[in-house]
C-alpha cells in the first residue's frame, strides 16, 4: 500500500474516533478535556513506539504534557459515565442476540510500590509471578467483531487492609477487597441490567470453577459454558458429588468427535470433545453438560467444562461457545499493541481506570470500522494497510 492509502485510513480511522468521541463529550464541562481526550485517543492508535504523556502531548501538537496529565489524573470526568457511551456504541455497530460474554483478567508489568493495586503477583500476560497490575475485563464477541466492554482493578488484600496507602493512590475509603470471581459476576451483571444483547457467558477455570457464580447464572436462566478443573464435582444419577474427570474414562470411542474450536495463532484449534450429560431432573427445556476436551497428541491432557443451555443444544454449537473464551485474548493483544492500552504512567486508581476506558473506547471504533469495512466488502477488494492482523475476521 502506498501513502496515499495510509493516509486515506488514518483519516477514517480520525473521523470515526471522533465519532465515538461526540457521544460521551458531553461527559466533560470543560472545552480542555473535551479537546484532550479525542486526542488522547487519536495518539493511541497513532504509530507510535511508546505511547506516554510525552509522545501523547507531542502527537497532539501540545508542548509538554501537562494537558494529558491533568486529564488523566485531576480534571473532574466519570469514566464509568463515558464507559456506558462506549457500550453504547458497540451495542449499535457489533450488538448481536447470539453473542459471547467473555471474563478474564490481564496483567500489566509495572516497578515499585506506589501504583494502585500493585505487588508481586500471578500475571498470565509474563506466565509468572511479577511485580503488577491485574485488571479484569469483559469482552463482547459476535460475528461482526469482538472488542471489550467493562474493566476493574484488582486490588489485593496487601491495599484494602491498609487505607493510608489506599488513599494516597486515589482508593477511596469503601472500596474493598473484592475477588477476581466478584469482579467478574459485577460486570456480568451489570452487562444485563444495560440490556446488552447477548445469549452466552464464558470464562477460563480461574472464573468457571466457582459454583456459586454458574449457580447465580443458572437462576437468571443465563446460558454458560464455563472452563474448570478436574477437582471439580457435578449431581449425576450415580452421585451427589461426582468429579468431572471420572465421567469420560469408560466412555465409548465414538461419543469422542473430533472438532476444531476456532482459529489460533497458528491455525484451527483441534481437539477430541465428548460429553456426559448430568443433572438429569433438571426443567425439561434446560440441560447441564460437562464436556471434556483432549489434546490430539497428548490424549492424556484434558480439559473441561461446565454448561447450562437449552434443551437440544449441539456438540458443535457448545465447542463454538468454548473456543470463543480466546477472542478476549485476541482483545487483549490488539488493544496492548494497537491502542496502548499496557502503555500508560498513571499510579492513581481514577487514572488506570481513564486511561483503561479511553484505550477501550479506541479499540471498539477500530473494531466498529473493520466491521464496518466488512459489510462494504471493502475487505476483499481493498484490506487496510496497518490492521488486518490485528482484527481478522475468524468468527467467533
Amino acid at each position: 500500500m502506498g501513502w496515499e492509502m495510509v493516509r486515506a485510513d488514518a483519516r477514517e480511522w480520525s473521523a470515526g474516533l471522533a465519532e465515538l468521541h461526540e457521544r460521551f463529550v458531553h461527559r466533560f464541562s470543560r472545552v480542555e478535556p473535551r479537546e484532550s481526550s479525542l486526542a488522547y485517543m487519536r495518539g493511541l492508535v497513532a504509530p507510535l513506539e511508546r505511547k506516554n504523556g510525552w509522545t501523547l502531548a507531542e502527537e497532539a501538537g501540545h508542548a509538554g504534557p501537562d494537558r494529558i496529565h491533568r486529564l488523566l489524573n485531576r480534571i473532574d470526568w466519570d469514566a464509568d459515565e463515558v464507559l456506558d457511551d462506549v457500550r453504547d456504541y458497540v451495542v449499535e455497530h457489533l450488538g448481536d442476540r447470539e453473542a459471547v460474554l467473555i471474563v478474564d483478567d490481564t496483567g500489566f508489568l509495572k516497578k515499585g510500590t506506589r501504583s494502585a493495586g500493585v505487588q508481586r503477583q500471578y500475571s498470565g500476560t509474563a506466565g509468572r509471578t511479577e511485580n503488577c497490575q491485574i485488571g479484569v475485563f469483559l469482552a463482547y464477541a459476535s460475528a461482526r467483531g469482538r472488542t471489550l466492554i467493562d474493566r476493574r482493578l484488582y486490588l489485593p488484600t496487601s491495599w484494602t487492609d491498609d487505607r493510608d496507602r489506599c488513599r494516597r493512590a486515589g482508593i477511596a475509603d469503601g472500596t474493598g477487597f473484592a475477588t477476581k470471581v466478584e469482579m467478574g459476576k459485577a460486570m456480568v451483571r451489570q452487562a444485563i441490567a444495560d440490556g446488552i444483547p447477548f445469549r452466552w457467558v464464558t470464562a477460563d477455570a480461574a472464573y468457571g470453577f466457582s459454583k456459586g457464580w454458574r449457580h447465580e447464572l443458572e437462576q437468571a436462566d443465563v446460558f454458560h459454558v464455563m472452563a474448570t478443573t478436574r477437582h471439580d464435582t457435578v449431581v449425576t444419577r450415580w452421585a451427589i458429588d461426582h468429579p468431572v474427570h471420572d465421567l469420560f474414562p469408560g466412555l465409548a470411542r465414538q461419543k469422542w468427535k473430533r472438532r476444531s474450536c476456532g482459529d489460533g495463532a497458528h491455525g484451527p484449534r483441534v481437539y477430541d470433545w465428548a460429553r456426559v450429560e448430568v443433572r438429569p431432573w433438571h426443567r425439561p427445556d434446560r440441560q447441564h453438560w460437562v464436556i471434556a476436551r483432549r489434546s490430539v497428541r497428548r490424549p492424556e491432557e484434558i480439559s473441561y467444562y461446565i454448561a447450562y443451555c437449552p434443551a437440544g443444544t449441539t456438540l458443535d454449537e457448545l465447542i463454538r461457545i468454548a473456543g470463543s473464551r480466546w477472542a478476549i485474548e485476541e482483545c487483549f493483544q490488539t488493544a496492548k499493541q494497537e491502542c496502548g492500552l499496557d502503555d500508560y504512567q498513571v499510579r492513581r486508581y481514577e487514572g488506570w481506570h481513564r486511561h483503561i476506558t479511553l484505550a477501550i473506547a479506541a479499540h471498539a471504533c477500530l473494531t466498529a470500522l473493520r466491521a464496518r469495512e466488512l459489510d462494504a466488502g471493502k475487505a476483499e477488494t481493498d484490506p487496510p494497510s496497518s490492521y488486518p492482523s490485528a482484527f481478522p475476521n475468524s468468527g467467533v
